[in-house]
Protein backbone atom coordinates (compact mmCIF):
# COMPACT_ATOMS: atom_id res chain seq x y z
CA UNK A 1 0.00 0.00 0.00
CA UNK A 2 1.28 3.45 -0.93
CA UNK A 3 -0.08 5.93 1.61
CA UNK A 4 0.56 8.86 -0.71
CA UNK A 5 -2.60 8.09 -2.69
CA UNK A 6 -6.30 7.69 -1.90
CA UNK A 7 -8.32 5.50 -4.26
CA UNK A 8 -11.01 2.88 -4.62
CA UNK A 9 -14.21 2.40 -2.62
CA UNK A 10 -13.89 -0.74 -0.49
CA UNK A 11 -16.97 -0.27 1.69
CA UNK A 12 -19.44 2.45 2.53
CA UNK A 13 -21.04 2.37 5.99
CA UNK A 14 -24.08 4.34 7.16
CA UNK A 15 -24.58 4.40 10.94
CA UNK A 16 -22.04 1.57 11.16
CA UNK A 17 -23.94 -0.70 8.72
CA UNK A 18 -22.29 -1.64 5.44
CA UNK A 19 -24.31 -0.68 2.38
CA UNK A 20 -24.66 -2.85 -0.72
CA UNK A 21 -23.06 -2.66 -4.13
CA UNK A 22 -22.31 0.76 -5.58
CA UNK A 23 -22.56 1.29 -9.33
CA UNK A 24 -19.24 1.26 -11.19
CA UNK A 25 -17.78 4.75 -11.74
CA UNK A 26 -20.66 6.37 -9.84
CA UNK A 27 -18.85 7.40 -6.63
CA UNK A 28 -17.79 11.05 -6.55
CA UNK A 29 -16.50 12.93 -3.47
CA UNK A 30 -18.24 16.02 -4.86
CA UNK A 31 -15.56 18.46 -3.75
CA UNK A 32 -16.66 22.09 -3.52
CA UNK A 33 -14.00 24.78 -3.68
CA UNK A 34 -13.54 27.28 -0.84
CA UNK A 35 -15.41 30.58 -1.19
CA UNK A 36 -14.02 34.07 -0.69
CA UNK A 37 -14.87 37.69 -1.40
CA UNK A 38 -12.40 39.87 -3.27
CA UNK A 39 -12.29 43.55 -2.29
CA UNK A 40 -11.09 45.81 -5.08
CA UNK A 41 -10.00 49.43 -4.97
CA UNK A 42 -10.11 52.00 -7.77
CA UNK A 43 -6.49 52.90 -7.05
CA UNK A 44 -5.24 49.33 -7.57
CA UNK A 45 -6.47 48.03 -10.93
CA UNK A 46 -6.15 44.36 -11.84
CA UNK A 47 -5.82 42.79 -8.39
CA UNK A 48 -7.86 42.76 -5.17
CA UNK A 49 -6.51 44.66 -2.17
CA UNK A 50 -8.07 42.18 0.23
CA UNK A 51 -9.38 38.62 0.00
CA UNK A 52 -11.86 37.67 2.75
CA UNK A 53 -12.32 33.90 3.22
CA UNK A 54 -16.01 32.96 3.55
CA UNK A 55 -15.92 29.17 3.80
CA UNK A 56 -13.57 26.23 3.58
CA UNK A 57 -13.78 23.71 0.79
CA UNK A 58 -16.11 20.82 1.50
CA UNK A 59 -17.18 17.43 0.26
CA UNK A 60 -20.63 16.23 -0.82
CA UNK A 61 -20.25 12.55 -1.76
CA UNK A 62 -22.60 11.11 -4.40
CA UNK A 63 -23.04 7.54 -5.57
CA UNK A 64 -25.53 5.08 -7.04
CA UNK A 65 -26.55 2.14 -4.86
CA UNK A 66 -27.44 -0.73 -7.19
CA UNK A 67 -28.05 -3.57 -4.71
CA UNK A 68 -31.73 -3.09 -4.04
CA UNK A 69 -33.17 -5.53 -1.56
CA UNK A 70 -36.08 -4.45 0.65
CA UNK A 71 -33.76 -3.63 3.56
CA UNK A 72 -31.57 -1.29 1.45
CA UNK A 73 -34.68 0.47 0.15
CA UNK A 74 -35.69 1.17 3.75
CA UNK A 75 -32.12 2.07 4.80
CA UNK A 76 -31.80 4.76 2.11
CA UNK A 77 -35.37 5.85 1.40
CA UNK A 78 -37.10 5.32 4.73
CA UNK A 79 -40.59 3.85 4.65
CA UNK A 80 -41.72 0.49 5.96
CA UNK A 81 -40.69 -3.13 5.58
CA UNK A 82 -43.52 -5.66 5.21
CA UNK A 83 -43.24 -9.19 6.55
CA UNK A 84 -45.16 -12.42 6.36
CA UNK A 85 -44.11 -14.24 9.49
CA UNK A 86 -40.32 -13.85 9.65
CA UNK A 87 -39.93 -13.39 5.90
CA UNK A 88 -39.55 -9.88 4.43
CA UNK A 89 -41.90 -9.65 1.45
CA UNK A 90 -41.93 -5.97 0.53
CA UNK A 91 -41.27 -2.30 1.16
CA UNK A 92 -43.36 0.87 0.86
CA UNK A 93 -42.15 4.45 0.52
CA UNK A 94 -42.69 6.95 3.36
CA UNK A 95 -45.80 9.13 3.20
CA UNK A 96 -44.27 12.27 4.77
CA UNK A 97 -41.06 14.12 3.93
CA UNK A 98 -38.09 12.35 5.41
CA UNK A 99 -34.85 13.59 6.94
CA UNK A 100 -32.18 10.96 7.46
CA UNK A 101 -28.99 12.02 9.22
CA UNK A 102 -26.08 10.17 10.67
CA UNK A 103 -22.44 9.15 10.53
CA UNK A 104 -20.69 7.70 7.48
CA UNK A 105 -17.45 5.84 6.86
CA UNK A 106 -15.99 5.62 3.36
CA UNK A 107 -13.45 2.78 3.57
CA UNK A 108 -10.93 2.99 0.73
CA UNK A 109 -9.02 0.19 -1.00
CA UNK A 110 -5.86 2.25 -0.47
CA UNK A 111 -6.09 1.74 3.33
CA UNK A 112 -7.67 4.98 4.52
CA UNK A 113 -11.18 5.81 5.70
CA UNK A 114 -12.99 9.10 5.25
CA UNK A 115 -15.06 9.59 8.41
CA UNK A 116 -18.06 11.93 8.34
CA UNK A 117 -19.63 12.41 11.80
CA UNK A 118 -22.88 13.87 10.43
CA UNK A 119 -24.40 14.06 6.97
CA UNK A 120 -27.94 14.44 5.71
CA UNK A 121 -28.88 11.70 3.28
CA UNK A 122 -30.70 12.76 0.12
CA UNK A 123 -31.79 9.87 -2.07
CA UNK A 124 -34.28 8.79 -4.70
CA UNK A 125 -35.23 5.64 -6.56
CA UNK A 126 -34.04 6.02 -10.15
CA UNK A 127 -32.53 4.19 -13.10
CA UNK A 128 -33.89 2.28 -16.02
CA UNK A 129 -35.80 -0.97 -15.92
CA UNK A 130 -34.24 -2.74 -18.88
CA UNK A 131 -32.30 -5.95 -19.45
CA UNK A 132 -29.09 -3.87 -19.75
CA UNK A 133 -29.29 -1.83 -16.54
CA UNK A 134 -30.69 -2.05 -13.04
CA UNK A 135 -32.73 0.35 -10.97
CA UNK A 136 -30.68 2.29 -8.45
CA UNK A 137 -30.89 4.61 -5.51
CA UNK A 138 -29.17 7.90 -6.30
CA UNK A 139 -27.50 9.02 -3.07
CA UNK A 140 -26.11 12.41 -2.12
CA UNK A 141 -24.63 13.27 1.27
CA UNK A 142 -24.84 16.84 2.53
CA UNK A 143 -22.08 17.04 5.13
CA UNK A 144 -23.30 18.97 8.20
CA UNK A 145 -21.84 20.23 11.42
CA UNK A 146 -21.68 17.51 14.06
CA UNK A 147 -23.96 17.64 17.09
CA UNK A 148 -20.93 18.37 19.29
CA UNK A 149 -19.29 21.82 19.01
CA UNK A 150 -15.87 22.20 17.37
CA UNK A 151 -15.99 18.83 15.62
CA UNK A 152 -14.51 18.82 12.10
CA UNK A 153 -17.01 17.99 9.31
CA UNK A 154 -14.85 15.06 8.15
CA UNK A 155 -11.45 13.44 8.60
CA UNK A 156 -9.18 10.95 6.86
CA UNK A 157 -7.52 8.22 8.92
CA UNK A 158 -5.81 4.86 8.41
CA UNK A 159 -8.63 2.31 8.33
CA UNK A 160 -6.69 -0.12 10.52
CA UNK A 161 -6.33 2.40 13.34
CA UNK A 162 -9.32 4.72 13.57
CA UNK A 163 -8.88 7.03 16.57
CA UNK A 164 -10.95 6.47 19.71
CA UNK A 165 -11.96 10.14 19.81
CA UNK A 166 -14.14 9.48 16.75
CA UNK A 167 -16.25 6.99 18.74
CA UNK A 168 -19.85 7.46 19.84
CA UNK A 169 -18.92 7.60 23.53
CA UNK A 170 -16.67 10.61 22.84
CA UNK A 171 -19.55 12.37 21.12
CA UNK A 172 -18.35 12.01 17.52
CA UNK A 173 -21.33 9.82 16.61
CA UNK A 174 -19.36 7.07 14.88
CA UNK A 175 -19.59 3.52 16.17
CA UNK A 176 -16.34 2.36 17.71
CA UNK A 177 -14.58 -0.45 15.84
CA UNK A 178 -14.13 -3.62 17.85
CA UNK A 179 -12.50 -6.96 17.16
CA UNK A 180 -15.47 -8.90 18.54
CA UNK A 181 -18.90 -9.05 16.92
CA UNK A 182 -21.69 -7.20 18.68
CA UNK A 183 -24.10 -9.25 20.75
CA UNK A 184 -27.43 -9.46 19.16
Amino acid sequence: MNKNFMYGIGAVKYKGVKVGYIGKDSFDLGGVKPESTEIEAEQVPGAPVLVIPNSNGKIAPKFDLIQLNFESLQQFLGGAIHKKGDKVIGWTAPVAALVMEGPWELELVSGQSVLIPNATLLSDLAGKLTLKETAKIEVELKVSAAAVANIPPYGVFETASLPAEWSEEKGWLLPEKTDTPAAG
